[in-house]
């Protein structure tokens, strides 16, 4: 059947005809690889969209085709891979790293998403050819938006992409455009965290009833949120509360005597509060089915900085925009605490040079650091 002379179709491989015996308009697309026709019935609006989607999915993977064929072209006339190339490279060398226990998950993720900026802007260019002037400019649109930690992550992202490429004989030695472009300052702006605000967010955290203990735990041990996080009864032997920092891989034995003078309590009662009717591993544990979340089971971080979050605003403390402390803040006030008591705080909160951190993340080291005091 002829198409109807009414409908002027400009989108490619769209098409309509009328059937003779309903008179109706019937819409079709034709697959410009194999010339099949789909049929996509009488809505013209949706046979329209129907068709830019197809038309939209067909350039994408026309596209990606022709990226691999570049790369393969590059290589067999041994040329430079083009970086979108070697970021493929790059994300199967970090992920065996994961594998192998020398990077966190969250640390691939976040390499991920700076490779997400990266690729589409640069990725065709030949990887010996990038310059400073494009890292500046996956950067710019960050510091313009006064988003400088997020334009830091796009540089050291960039300098570790560059050192590998290195590594793997990709570049020549010493090939690094990012590390000449300017390290972006990431401000502060969290406010610090005093005693006296502090005692009125406790006082204001009396629900879900771990939430106390939680901000007594963050205090009185120094530890990090996901370390308090995942602190278990079973944690505790030799009267010391034995934490492997998540972060660092530090192996920390607190002295159960640990005692906050200014809060006047001890690590030994706290956890004790922890200890109630509810049959739980964990120090920080739910007490009630609520959503997703069971009776006995961990309080995981997001629920803790949430709930931090809630205490504060009901203090009716005030801060300008960005700047409200953090549950993060509580390891800060209590380094401030101990030092004033004369507590060793570097010890206490797993801070080292880095000959130790390698010494910490060594799987083989079984030492605990003891806190003496």
């Amino acid at each position: 059947m002829a198409r109807p002379r009414k409908y002027n179709v400009i989108i490619p491989n769209l098409s309509c005809f009328t059937d003779a015996r309903t008179k109706r308009v019937y819409w079709r697309y034709k697959h410009p690889v194999t010339g099949k026709f789909h049929g996509l019935g009488t809505d013209e609006a949706e046979a329209k969209a129907v068709a830019i989607e197809a038309n939209s999915r067909l350039s994408e993977n026309q596209m990606r085709h022709l990226i691999k064929a570049r790369n393969k072209l590059a290589e067999s006339l041994n040329t430079s891979i083009t970086t979108s190339g070697w970021s493929e490279k790059y994300l199967q060398l970090q992920t065996r790293r994961v594998k192998s226990g020398e990077l966190k998950t969250k640390t691939i993720q976040q390499k991920k998403l700076v490779l997400d900026i990266l690729v589409p802007e640069i990725g065709m260019k030949p990887l010996d050819q990038v310059t400073v002037k494009d890292i500046n400019a996956l950067m710019e649109p960050y510091l313009e938006r006064n988003k400088n930690s997020m334009a830091l992550l796009v540089r050291t992202i960039c300098i570790d992409f560059f050192k590998e490429a290195q590594r793997a004989g990709e570049v020549s030695p010493g090939f690094n455009p990012a590390l000449s472009t300017r390290t972006p300052r990431a401000k502060v702006m969290r406010a610090r965290l005093d005693l006296p605000t502090w005692k009125k967010i406790y006082a204001h955290a009396e629900k879900p009833r771990y939430m106390q203990r939680a901000m007594l735990l963050a205090v009185v041990s120094g530890q990090r949120i996901s370390d308090i996080s995942k602190m278990r009864f079973s944690d505790v032997w030799d009267d010391h509360l034995h934490i492997v920092q998540q972060k660092t891989g530090a192996r920390i034995a607190l002295p159960l005597s640990l005692h906050c003078n200014a809060l006047g309590i001890s690590l030994r009662e706290i956890i004790g509060q922890c200890r109630d009717r509810i049959l739980s591993p964990y120090l920080l544990h739910h007490r009630d089915d609520k959503g997703p979340s069971k009776r006995g089971e961990q309080v995981k971080p997001h629920s803790l900085r949430d709930n931090f979050r809630l205490a504060r605003e009901a203090s009716g403390l005030l801060w300008e925009e960005g700047q409200a402390p953090s549950f993060h803040e509580q390891r800060s006030l209590s380094e401030r605490l101990y030092r004033a008591q004369g507590i060793d705080t570097q010890t206490l909160l797993g801070h080292s040079n880095q000959a130790m951190t390698d010494k910490y993340n060594d799987e083989r080291s079984s030492e605990w650091k003891k806190l003496i005091f």
